[in-house]
C-alpha cells in the first residue's frame, strides 16, 4: 500500500488535513488551590461559546481551537486562547497538568452551572449522576482532546483506487476510520510513553486510597517508575473495561446502545476510551453516526504536558500527523484478543513505563524498546518515501525511547523532587501568565492582520462569538453569534456608518465645511489642484505656520508641517510630496497647541490620545540614525499596523524636518536631549501614544461627539488641537476625522491606562 500512495499521492494531501484540540485547565489560587470562585462571567454562556467553556466543574476551564488544515495554527491557536483566558482570571492561574491541583475537601468543587433552559438542565443533571458513580475528584483530571481526519480529497482519491466491489464511498470512509481507532488502540501505549505527563500524585488526590507509592518530596507520591497516572488504574475510567465493537459504524452503535441498556453507562459520552468516534450532529449521536457515518476521530490519551504552554508541544503535533499515516497503512494483526492486549499494554505503560518493561504482541512478549523503536523506524520510513519532511519529530521520539530522561515523565520527576509539588507546577503557571501579558496585544495566529483586527477577533472569542475571516489581505472578517452576523472590515468599517459618512470624512475640503456649518473650529487654509498654482501662489503663506498635506490621506501620509523659518524649496518639496498622493493638496494654518486623538464610538468618547511625534532622546555618543535603529528594536514596534507602535522611518520627510533644525541623520545629540524627527504625531510614523482620557475636560469630549454626529457617524477618529488640554476656555481646532481609526493605539498605548475598545465596537454592533 505504500508503494501505491507514494506514486499517487502528494505529501500535501497527507499532511493537510483536519486538526483541532480541546484542552482541560483547572483555575488554581496562588497556594495552588483548586479555585472556588465561578467561571468568568466575561467568557458568556458556557454552553454556546465554541471557544472557552467548562468541562465537569465551574473550576475547569475547557478551550477549544477552531479546525485548521494544519498543526502550526492549532497550536498557536491554543496559545492565544490561553493568553486570552489567563488575562481574564484576576489574581488566578492556570495549572499546567493533568493530575490536580490541591483538592482539601472534596465536597467544596463546583460543579459547573448553566442556563435553565433544557440543554443547560440535561448538562447539570449529567454531572450530578457522574458524582454519584465516580465521586468528583477524580472528574477534575484534565488532558488533551485531539481531534483529526483526513482531507476529503485524500479520501476520494483512495476510494477510487482500493475500493472493493461496489464498496460506496461512505462504507470506505468509514472503514479507514474504522482502521486508525484499531490500529490506535493497539499502539496507544507507545503515545502514552512518549507524551505522558502525570507520573506524579499529591497527598490530597490519593488520600483516600489504598495505593502504595514513595513520597518523593512534600506530600507527593510516585513509584518512580510511572509515565502517566491519568492513563493508569489511578485515572479517570469507567468502573469496568468496556470493549465495544469496531468491526463496523452499525457494530459500534449497537454495543454502546448494550452497554447503555446494561445500565453500566448512561450515555455515550460516560465510555471514557482512548478513542472516540465523532459523528457530524453531536446532538444526535447515534443517528448520526449511522445515517451520516464518521466525521473525525477524537484521541484521548495525551497529557497536558507542564514545560508547554499550550499544553502540547509543536514536535508531538507533527509526530502525531505521521503517526496518523501509519496508524491508516499498517496491516492490521489476526490475533482475536488484541483489544484486551491493548488495554493490559496501557495500564504497564501508564504505571510503569519510564522501565524498560515487557509489553504483549499478539499473545508474545516483547521489551518496550524493542518494540517502539520497530514502530518509529516503520514511521520514519513512511515519512521518507511519502516526503513529509517530519524526520526531525521521529528522530526526537526515537532518542526518548533510547533515554527516558528525555520524557516529559522523567523531567516531571526530577523537577519535583527538586521544587516541590506547588511550587514546581506553579512556577511554571506563573512562568506563562507573565509571557501571556507581555504578548497581550499578539494574537499568534493572525499575526499577519492589522493588530486593530487582531484585538477585535480576540475580544469576540472571549465573549463567545464566532468569527471568520473573509478575506486576510483585507482584514475582512465577520462575526456571528444567535445567527446575527455583522461583516467588518479593519475593525472600524462596519455596517453602522454610512457611505455618505464616510466620503465626507475621507474629503478634508468637505469634512471643513460640514463642521464649519455646525460651528466647530476648524483651520483656515487653501486648495490647490495643481503644482503650479500653488507654487503661484507661495507668497501668501510662506514663513508662516502652515500644514500641507493631501486632500485625501490617512496615517499621515504626505503630509509636512513647517513651524520655524523655512524657505522656497522646502515648500516646493512638501507640496510635491503632497501631490504625489493626491490629486488636490491642502495648504492650512498651523494650530498652536498639541494634537489629541479622540476616539468616538456610538456617542461616546472612548479613549483619548495625545501623540508624541516620533523622535529619540541623545545618550551623548550615538547620532540619530542610530539612535533610531536602537530605539526600533522595541518589540513593541513593527511595521503595518501589527503592533501597538510602528518603526521610526528617517524618510524625506524626517530629513525636511531636520533641516529646519539644522540638523541630519548623522547628528549627535547631547545625552538626555531629544530631538523630533518629524512634526506629525501619528502613531503610523513612529510616534509614542500616551493616553489623556481621564484627564480631558468634558468640553471637549462634547465637541468631538458634536463633530462625529455632524458627519452622522458612529466611529470616528477625531484629531483635535488643544492650545491648554488643563483649561476648558482653550482655544481649540478640529483638523481631522478620520473614519477608519485605528484601535490598538487606544488598546496598548506607550504611557497610560489600556482601554477595552473591542468590546466598545461590538457593543454597538450589539452582540453584547
Amino acid at each position: 500500500m505504500l508503494k501505491y500512495v507514494k506514486e499517487k499521492i502528494d505529501k500535501n494531501h497527507w499532511l493537510k488535513a483536519n486538526y483541532g484540540i480541546e484542552r482541560e485547565v483547572l483555575r488554581v489560587n496562588g497556594n495552588g488551590e483548586l479555585a472556588l470562585s465561578n467561571h468568568p462571567a466575561i467568557f458568556g454562556d458556557k454552553i454556546n461559546n465554541p471557544y472557552i467553556t467548562t468541562d465537569f466543574s465551574e473550576s475547569q476551564i475547557e478551550m477549544i481551537t477552531p479546525v485548521f488544515d494544519n498543526v502550526e495554527d492549532v497550536y498557536k491557536f491554543m496559545n492565544s486562547l490561553y493568553d486570552i483566558v489567563t488575562e481574564e482570571i484576576g489574581d488566578e492561574y492556570l495549572w499546567p497538568q493533568s493530575m490536580t491541583c490541591l483538592i482539601y475537601d472534596e465536597n467544596k468543587i463546583p460543579i459547573a452551572k448553566y442556563n435553565k433552559n433544557k440543554k443547560g438542565k440535561e448538562a447539570e443533571e449529567y454531572r450530578k449522576k457522574l458524582i454519584e458513580k465516580y465521586g468528583k475528584k477524580k472528574q477534575l483530571i484534565s488532558g488533551i482532546h485531539y481531534n483529526f481526519s483526513f482531507n476529503e480529497r485524500l479520501i476520494k482519491k483512495l476510494y477510487k483506487q482500493l475500493k472493493k466491489e461496489k464498496e460506496s464511498y461512505e462504507s470506505f470512509k468509514n472503514n479507514i476510520y474504522l482502521k486508525i481507532t484499531r490500529n490506535y488502540l493497539r499502539y496507544r501505549w507507545l503515545i502514552i510513553y512518549l507524551l505522558g505527563a502525570s507520573p506524579v500524585l499529591h497527598d490530597t488526590y490519593i488520600s483516600n486510597n489504598n495505593y502504595e507509592f514513595e513520597e518523593i518530596s512534600h506530600k507527593t507520591f510516585s513509584n518512580n517508575k510511572a509515565v502517566s497516572y491519568r492513563n493508569g488504574k489511578n485515572g479517570y475510567r469507567n468502573k469496568i473495561d468496556f470493549l465495544p465493537n469496531y468491526n463496523s459504524v452499525e457494530e459500534y452503535v449497537e454495543s454502546l446502545k448494550n452497554f447503555i441498556s446494561e445500565g453500566v453507562i448512561d450515555s455515550h459520552k460516560e465510555l471514557y476510551s482512548q478513542i472516540r468516534l465523532k459523528p457530524k450532529n453531536n446532538e444526535n449521536f447515534f443517528d448520526s453516526l449511522l445515517n451520516d457515518g464518521i466525521n473525525y476521530l477524537e484521541y484521548r490519551s495525551i497529557d497536558i504536558n507542564p514545560f508547554e504552554k499550550s499544553g502540547i508541544s509543536l514536535d508531538d503535533l507533527y509526530f502525531i500527523q505521521v503517526f496518523n499515516i501509519y496508524l491508516l497503512l499498517k496491516e492490521e494483526s489476526s490475533y482475536m484478543e488484541w483489544q484486551k492486549e491493548a488495554l493490559e499494554n496501557q495500564n504497564i505503560i501508564s504505571n510503569f513505563g519510564q522501565e524498560n518493561v515487557q509489553l504483549k504482541k499478539d499473545g508474545k512478549c516483547i521489551s518496550r524498546n524493542d518494540w517502539a523503536l520497530e514502530i518509529l523506524k516503520d514511521i520514519n520510513n513512511i515519512n521518507d518515501e511519502l516526503n513529509l519532511e517530519r524526520k526531525d519529530a521521529v528522530d526526537l521520539m526515537i532518542k526518548k525511547v533510547k533515554n527516558t530522561e528525555l520524557t516529559y515523565s522523567y523531567r516531571i520527576l526530577k523537577k519535583i523532587k527538586e521544587e516541590g509539588y506547588v511550587k514546581g507546577f506553579l512556577s511554571l503557571s506563573k512562568e506563562y501568565k507573565e509571557n501571556a501579558y507581555n504578548n497581550r496585544f499578539k494574537f499568534e495566529v493572525y499575526e499577519d492582520l492589522e493588530l486593530s483586527t487582531q484585538i477585535l477577533i480576540k475580544e469576540a472569542i472571549k465573549r463567545g462569538i464566532k468569527f471568520s475571516i473573509i478575506d486576510r489581505n483585507d482584514n475582512f472578517i465577520s462575526l456571528e453569534k444567535d445567527k446575527k452576523i455583522e461583516y467588518i472590515k479593519q475593525a472600524t468599517k462596519t455596517s453602522k456608518d454610512n457611505y455618505s459618512s464616510v466620503l465626507i470624512m475621507e474629503n478634508k475640503v468637505v469634512t471643513k465645511k460640514v463642521l464649519e456649518n455646525n460651528n466647530i473650529n476648524v483651520p483656515k487654509g487653501n486648495e490647490f489642484i495643481s503644482l503650479d498654482e500653488a507654487i503661484s501662489m507661495m507668497d501668501e503663506f510662506i514663513d508662516k505656520p502652515i500644514v500641507v498635506k493631501p486632500k485625501s490621506t490617512n496615517f499621515g501620509i504626505g503630509i509636512s508641517i513647517f513651524t520655524e523659518k523655512y524657505g522656497k524649496e522646502d515648500l516646493v518639496s512638501a507640496l510635491k510630496m503632497a501631490f504625489k498622493h493626491d490629486t488636490t493638496v491642502l495648504v492650512e494654518e498651523f494650530i498652536k497647541g498639541k494634537e489629541y486623538r479622540f476616539l468616538v464610538i456610538n456617542d461616546e468618547v472612548v479613549g483619548v490620545l495625545h501623540r508624541v511625534p516620533a523622535n529619540v532622546v541623545g545618550d551623548g555618543v550615538n547620532n540619530i540614525n542610530t539612535l533610531v535603529k536602537i530605539k526600533n528594536q522595541d518589540p513593541l514596534r513593527g511595521y503595518h499596523y501589527r503592533t501597538p507602535l510602528e518603526k521610526i522611518n528617517l524618510d524625506e520627510n524626517a530629513k525636511l524636518f531636520l533641516k529646519q533644525q539644522n540638523k541630519d541623520f548623522t547628528y549627535v545629540p547631547k545625552k538626555d536631549e531629544v530631538v523630533y524627527l518629524r512634526e506629525n504625531s501619528n502613531i503610523s510614523t513612529g510616534g509614542d501614544s500616551i493616553d489623556y482620557t481621564d484627564d480631558i475636560p468634558e468640553i471637549f469630549k462634547n465637541i468631538a461627539v458634536k463633530s462625529v454626529k455632524a458627519v452622522n457617524a458612529k466611529i470616528c477618529g477625531v484629531d483635535m488641537i488643544l492650545e491648554d488640554y488643563k483649561d476648558e476656555n482653550s482655544l481649540y481646532a478640529i483638523i481631522e476625522l478620520n473614519f477608519n481609526p485605528a484601535i490598538h493605539i487606544h488598546s496598548y498605548p506607550y504611557k497610560g491606562i489600556e482601554r477595552k475598545i473591542a468590546e466598545k465596537i461590538l457593543k454597538l454592533l450589539e452582540f453584547i
